[in-house]
């Protein structure tokens, strides 16, 4: 049986009247889900759960797959759409923000999959340094952090 982790990302005061959602799906054969629209710079959240292959003595690093789980086998990441690429048609704002989904080791998934009650969280800036929505990879990536879902109100 496969493990499953969820995920937790905390858009950090994007800018408003903005569409924002989670990718699931590659490719043209994508949808959007969990859509919100950002609103006086109150932070984002979004959740989805990873599957997580492979075996700790053949893999050095647990294998990330799912329908919210894009790139190559060593550059995973997820996905958030921004403006039109959220479903917002008449958007100023075509972008898509590129969440790294590195440091997941076999130790971190080992304890969350032994407590329920975690999971893997980040906080990444929604606002780029000219004030339009961040967009491309997250830079810098403080990466993720165990954390308990109570506190994120799952």
């Amino acid at each position: 049986m496969d493990k499953e982790l969820t995920f937790h990302i905390v858009i950090i005061k994007p800018p408003p009247h903005v569409d924002y959602g989670l990718q699931k799906g590659s490719g043209r054969n994508y949808e959007t889900v969990q859509k919100q629209k950002s609103k006086s710079r109150e932070d984002l959240s979004f959740k989805c759960v990873v599957k997580i292959k492979g075996e700790r003595s053949k893999d050095h690093l647990p294998k990330l797959s799912g329908p919210f789980v894009q790139g190559s086998a060593l550059d995973r990441f997820i996905y958030i759409g921004i403006g039109t690429f959220a479903g917002e048609s008449d958007s100023k704002w075509s972008r898509r923000l590129k969440i790294p989904m590195t440091g997941v080791s076999w130790d971190v998934v080992d304890r969350i999959v032994s407590e329920e009650k975690l999971m893997l969280e980040s906080h990444v800036p929604g606002t780029g340094k000219d004030g339009s929505p961040n967009c491309g990879t997250v830079k810098p990536f403080d990466g993720w952090r165990i954390a308990n879902r109570k506190m994120c109100n799952d």
